[in-house]
């Protein structure tokens, strides 16, 4: 479970005082996906990492009881300067897992070949993706967060394989996906929030968070 409990989130864009969440409460159950429309520019990245932990509340009280995974996509735990083998048996250890087990899961998933003991430096934006995406699916979490502006791959082996765990994931574990798009959403959850002006209007279906999004988008 994810429980925000009366979290305000906020900072200063430089020129104004931008609201992500104002006093907002709701839970994520297992078993219970989310998808949660947004537009751009409202801050679903900055949502998905609070519910990761990787972003603190200004106010309020963010509880979890599950393993909820770090975003998809993100690289703010992968040193740059150490090769994929090194980042990943340092994670594995993190999470208390076999770094050999590991390291096997996530050379055999990304396919990157001799680039696998290279430095993530010397990658590309989309062998890094492959790396993250990986990794992320190296460890079985409760809860999948998932956010559509993350960095992406245009490789179709890797997509199709990857898309296979994925999906084999998903079927005994929750997702949290924050998008723009309702037919993003289609594939992941069946009911839905959306998130406009710091306020999370929670809906029991995806047509009824749909049908307030585009009302005056």
């Amino acid at each position: 479970m994810i429980e925000f409990d009366n979290v305000s989130k906020s900072f200063w864009t430089g020129k104004q005082h931008k609201v992500i969440l104002d006093r907002a409460s709701f839970r994520v159950e297992i078993g219970k996906s989310m998808g949660i429309l947004a537009a751009n520019g409202t801050g679903k990245t900055t949502l998905i990492n609070m519910m990761a932990g990787l972003e603190k509340p200004d106010e309020g009280v963010i509880r979890k009881t599950s393993r909820v995974s770090f975003p998809l996509g993100f690289m703010g735990g992968v040193n740059s300067k150490h090769s994929a083998k090194e980042n990943c048996r340092y994670v594995a250890r993190l999470y208390q897992l076999d770094p050999d087990y590991v390291e096997s899961f996530c050379r055999w998933v990304c396919g990157l070949g001799e680039y696998f003991d290279l430095p993530i430096a010397t990658y590309s934006s989309g062998m890094k993706a492959r790396f993250s995406f990986s990794l992320l699916l190296s460890i079985e979490f409760d809860i999948y967060l998932i956010d559509e502006g993350m960095p992406s791959t245009t490789d179709v082996e890797f997509n199709r394989k990857a898309g296979q765990i994925l999906k084999d994931r998903l079927a005994s574990a929750t997702v949290v996906i924050v998008s723009h798009s309702a037919k993003t959403l289609e594939k992941f959850c069946r009911s839905a929030a959306v998130l406009r002006n710091g306020k999370l209007y929670q809906f029991e279906t995806l047509e009824e968070a749909t049908a307030l999004y585009e009302y005056q988008a």
